[in-house]
């Protein structure tokens, strides 16, 4: 149990004796590979710097609140936890560390262990040195107990109170690392007046923000009435330009009329012969029984040729389109129709009311969210990103469809609120989609987490 019998306490030699060894004493304790040699070096290898006759180490196990352990004594490889020494030792620990001021490096005498003196003597020299291993405002990561013959001078206290920094270094590097809760914890504990700050960031993160998204969008004419070519041909040209108002009656395009002209002329001519012959049969047929048959069927041929040349002038009267009723033209460009050969009940180009329109929104299928009938949007026009349109989602796609730009969409609509001067009709911007109310970080979070789970396939 003594490192150094009968030896007084009190520092060893010359100030520069005691500076080398508190190098290679602080050098020593750092190069330890394990708790256990730490500990090896604190009892043992002290007395290079300070005389004592016995020492301990008393080990705070921060990980499992409430248990410690004489972790080693002067003179033995390891300390034997059923010796009678190492009990007394653990209940000097314990009832030294519950008096006031425990946490500082002081003198310990017997007086102020009173539940102990008796046994004092038995165990320990008369004059020991307490001296806690703590780092900063940290708490205790263990304590070493010296005792020596002679009473400690403030030089000694000053000498132990260096190697203690160089030995709560040296066991801070084998604790196990605190947990993000127990940092925060501790951070809370040494900040105490300013804890309010600490619970701000958690008050924003948890702050109700409207979650939003935003997609592009299109003004577009709500129930329009498409125009459709009356037959099969080839467009002529187009009389109104797009945007045009025009009023029912007013001329939209004309076919061309080259191949019916052709047409009804053999026909004018096929209905002219029909004619003279079903005319000289019915002469015939005065005179001839066998006149009155062919008389017949001239008849027959005259109907036929009479009902062709009909359909052929209803035909030509449809070469001119014309509107049904009051609107804009809604086409997209004149030059691509001219010249473009259509099918019977092909579109043509749209008549809409500029009153009434609404918007249609192209929802990525990345950005879908509870987009729901009824779910206010705001419009941002690209041409004046200063004034904004207030809407409401009427309908909601129930699968994706591809765009214009080759993307797969939701396609929402939704009307502007009355009262208000609705924008024109093609007017492109971005509509913005609000949703539920959702906590900020949730908000902030929120497409990481989404690119995430694709990435990882969760």
């Amino acid at each position: 149990m003594s490192a150094s019998p009968e030896q007084p306490g009190g520092t060893v030699g010359e100030p520069v004796a005691q500076l080398l060894g508190l190098i290679q004493l602080s050098r020593r304790a750092r190069e330890a590979a394990s708790p256990q040699a730490l500990a090896f070096v604190m009892v043992n290898e002290s007395l290079q710097v300070l005389r004592y006759r016995q020492a301990a180490f008393w080990q705070v196990d921060a990980s499992v609140a409430g248990i410690s352990r004489v972790a080693a004594v002067s003179g033995l490889p390891e300390p034997n936890p059923n010796a009678p020494y190492i009990h007394w030792l653990a209940r000097l620990f314990r009832a030294a560390g519950g008096r006031p001021g425990h946490e500082a490096i002081a003198a310990l005498s017997p007086a102020d262990v009173p539940e102990l003196a008796v046994e004092w003597n038995d165990w320990l020299p008369a004059h020991a040195l307490w001296v806690p291993l703590k780092r900063g405002d940290a708490p205790a990561a263990g304590y070493l107990l010296l005792a020596a013959d002679s009473p400690w001078t403030p030089h000694d206290i000053a000498i132990a109170a260096e190697i203690a920094s160089s030995y709560a270094h040296a066991l801070a590097a084998f604790a196990p690392r605190p947990t993000a809760l127990r940092r925060l914890r501790d951070t809370l504990r040494r900040h105490r007046r300013r804890r309010w700050l600490w619970l701000l960031p958690v008050l924003v993160a948890c702050f109700p923000v409207q979650k939003s998204v935003l997609a592009p969008a299109e003004v577009i004419p709500k129930d329009p009435f498409p125009v459709r070519a009356p037959q099969d041909g080839v467009v002529d040209r187009v009389l109104v330009q797009p945007n045009q108002a025009v009023n029912a009656g007013t001329p939209l395009f004309n076919l061309d009329q080259a191949a019916l002209q052709a047409r009804q002329a053999v026909a004018s001519k096929a209905y002219d012969t029909a004619q003279e012959e079903f005319r000289q049969s019915a002469q015939m047929a005065v005179t001839d029984d066998k006149g009155k048959l062919d008389m017949s069927l001239r008849r027959g041929a005259l109907q036929e040729r009479k009902v062709e040349l009909g359909y052929l002038n209803e035909l030509m009267g449809r070469v001119q389109v014309r509107a049904d009723r009051d609107g804009i033209a809604v086409i997209s460009d004149v030059n691509e129709w001219q010249g473009k050969t259509v099918q019977l009940g092909e579109r043509v180009l749209t008549l809409a009311d500029p009153a009434k329109v609404e918007l249609s929104i192209w929802l990525p299928v990345g950005e879908r969210f509870d987009a729901e009938p009824g779910a206010a949007v705001s419009l941002y026009p690209n041409a004046s990103p200063l004034s904004s349109y207030d809407a409401v989602v009427t309908q909601v796609a129930y699968s994706a469809e591809p765009t214009r730009d080759g993307q797969i969409a939701y396609r929402l609509k939704a009307d502007f609120k009355p009262g208000e001067a609705p924008p024109r009709i093609g007017l492109m911007g971005t509509a913005k989609l609000h949703g539920s109310r959702v906590p900020l970080l949730y908000y902030a979070l929120r497409r990481p987490l989404t690119t995430l789970r694709q990435w990882l396939g969760l």
